[in-house]
């Protein structure tokens, strides 16, 4: 996957992890690209530990990104105290 193609998916997996965790993100489109690369080293990262292969740190498709980004949300919110998350 090339750069421009890890920042688009990157927006889009940013995107809908903030549309799907509850409450309000302000952030901005920076904010948002960056939050969706870290979803996808982590649903990498997490795709790599259930498909029984060797544990890498690599880049996830949108499904296995967005996922991530939830996550890395979640945790973010937790982290921070910005939110309560149910």
């Amino acid at each position: 996957m090339g750069i421009i193609g890890f920042i688009i998916v990157g927006l889009i997996a940013g995107f809908v992890a903030r549309a799907v965790v509850p409450g309000n993100d302000s952030m901005g489109i920076l904010p948002t690209i960056v939050l969706g690369m870290v979803g996808s080293f982590v649903g990498g990262l997490l795709g790599s530990i259930f498909a029984d292969g060797p544990m890498k740190l690599g880049a996830a498709g949108i499904i296995g990104s967005i996922i991530g980004a939830i996550i890395a949300l979640i945790v973010y919110n937790m982290v921070t105290g910005r939110k309560k998350v149910a």
